[in-house]
C-alpha cells in the first residue's frame, strides 16, 4: 500500500466536477433520433457515483447547477446512485440561461467500424463559474473529513478559474490527510478557445503537482506533462514503466502513476487492461483483456479509477487495487450510460479472472 488512507471521516470519497445530463439515442444515431434515454454523468462524477453505488462507499458531489428542473434532475440521478448532493452549489436560474446553464452531452455508442461519438452543449454552465471561495475546504476536509479527493483535467479545462478552484481543493485536502488524485483526461474541444495544448500542459502540470496520484493515458504524460518518451521500440509495459518512473522523478509528491491501455479493433471491440506504477511495488499491470466486447465504451476510465480507488481504500494490495479497476472498467463498458451498472460481486469475479457471473 504506497498511500496513507484515513480511517475515519465523513466521507470515504468526494470528486469535484461536472454533472452532466447524458441524452442517449440508444443504437440509433443523435442526428437520426426521434426519442433519448436519460443519465446523468461526468469524467470526475463518474467515480464517486460508482464508488457509491457499486462499492459501497459513502460519497458526495462537489459542484454546481442551475436551479431548475434539469439542474434538479440531475440531482435526483445523483441521488438515485447514492451520491450525496448536499455539497452541489445552487445557481439562480435566469429563465433563458444567458447568465448560466446545466451541461448537456448528446452520446452515440458506435458499433463496428462507426465510432462512437459525442456533442457536447456545456458553454457557460453553472460549474464553470465555481470558484474557490464558493466552498469550504478547511470545514469540509478539515472538520467533517474526506478520505479520498478526486477531481481531473475535464473540470480544469472548463474555464480559466476551474483550474485555481481545483488546485485550492487539493491543497486543502492533501493539508488535512486526504489522499488526493487526479485523472488528467485531454480533452481537446476544452481547450480550443482558452490556449489549446500549452494552456492543458500547464494546467495539467499544476494538477499533477499537487497530487497523490495521477491517471492518464501516454499522450497526456508525453505531450501535457513533456515526459520525455522511451525509444519506439519499447512498446507495452517497459514503455509505460519509462514514462512512469520519469513521471515519478520529476514530481516527487506523487506516489503513484496509473493508465489504462486499450488496443482498437472496433468500437464493439477493444483490448483492455490498467497499469500501476509506485517506486516500492515498480509497475503492476492487470490481466489483459484481448477482444473484449464494448455495448457502450464511455466511462471505462472512470470505471477503473473508481476500482482502483476502492482497492486502496480497502487497505488492498497494488496488484489486487488495479485487477479491480481493470475489471469494473471492462464491466461498465458492457452496459449502456456513463453510470456503472455492475455489482461488487460482478467485478471481483471479473477481478479473479473468472467468466461470466452468474447469480446461483
Amino acid at each position: 500500500m504506497p498511500l496513507t488512507v484515513k480511517t475515519d471521516a465523513s466521507y470515504d470519497a468526494v470528486a469535484l466536477g461536472e454533472i452532466m445530463l447524458r441524452l442517449d439515442p440508444g443504437a440509433g444515431r443523435i442526428r437520426t433520433a426521434r426519442q433519448f434515454d436519460v443519465w446523468e454523468g461526468g469524467g470526475e462524477y463518474n467515480a464517486i457515483r460508482a464508488l457509491s453505488h457499486v462499492f459501497g462507499q459513502r460519497t458526495a458531489a462537489l459542484s454546481a447547477l442551475v436551479d431548475n428542473d434539469i439542474g434538479h434532475l440531475i440531482e435526483s440521478l445523483a441521488r438515485a446512485g447514492g451520491v450525496d448532493t448536499s455539497l452541489i452549489k445552487w445557481v439562480p436560474y435566469d429563465g433563458l440561461g444567458r447568465e448560466s446553464r446545466n451541461g448537456l452531452n448528446f452520446t452515440e455508442r458506435g458499433f463496428g467500424i462507426r465510432g462512437a461519438r459525442g456533442v457536447s452543449d456545456r458553454g457557460n454552465t453553472a460549474v464553470s463559474q465555481m470558484c474557490a471561495e464558493d466552498v469550504d475546504f478547511e470545514d469540509l476536509f478539515g472538520v467533517r473529513g474526506v478520505r479520498w479527493f478526486h477531481t481531473g483535467g475535464i473540470f480544469a479545462g472548463l474555464s480559466e478559474n476551474s483550474c485555481a478552484t481545483a488546485i485550492a481543493a487539493m491543497t486543502s485536502a492533501r493539508k488535512h490527510g486526504t489522499v488526493v488524485s487526479v485523472d488528467l483526461n485531454y480533452r481537446p474541444s476544452l481547450w480550443a478557445d482558452h490556449g489549446g495544448q500549452e494552456r492543458a500542459a500547464a494546467v495539467f502540470t499544476q494538477l499533477t503537482a499537487a497530487a497523490d496520484v495521477v491517471i492518464g493515458g501516454e499522450t497526456d504524460f508525453v505531450d501535457r506533462l513533456g515526459i520525455e518518451a522511451p525509444p519506439a521500440s519499447l512498446a507495452g509495459t517497459p514503455r509505460f514503466t519509462s514514462i512512469a518512473s520519469r513521471t515519478l522523478a520529476r514530481f516527487p509528491n506523487l506516489g503513484m502513476v496509473s493508465a489504462t491501455t486499450r488496443r482498437v479493433s472496433s468500437a464493439s471491440r477493444n483490448d483492455w487492461h490498467g497499469m500501476c506504477h509506485t517506486l516500492k511495488a515498480g509497475t503492476v499491470t492487470s490481466r489483459e483483456r484481448t477482444d473484449l466486447e464494448i455495448l457502450d465504451r464511455v466511462g471505462g476510465g472512470d470505471g477503473f479509477a473508481s476500482g482502483l480507488i476502492y482497492g486502496l481504500l480497502q487497505g488492498l494490495s497494488v496488484q489486487e487495487a488495479v485487477e479491480i479497476g481493470a475489471a469494473h472498467g471492462a464491466l461498465a463498458m458492457t452496459t449502456p450510460g456513463d453510470n456503472s451498472m455492475a455489482t461488487l460481486a460482478e467485478v471481483l469475479t471479473a477481478a479473479q479472472g473468472q467468466g461470466s457471473y452468474t447469480n446461483r
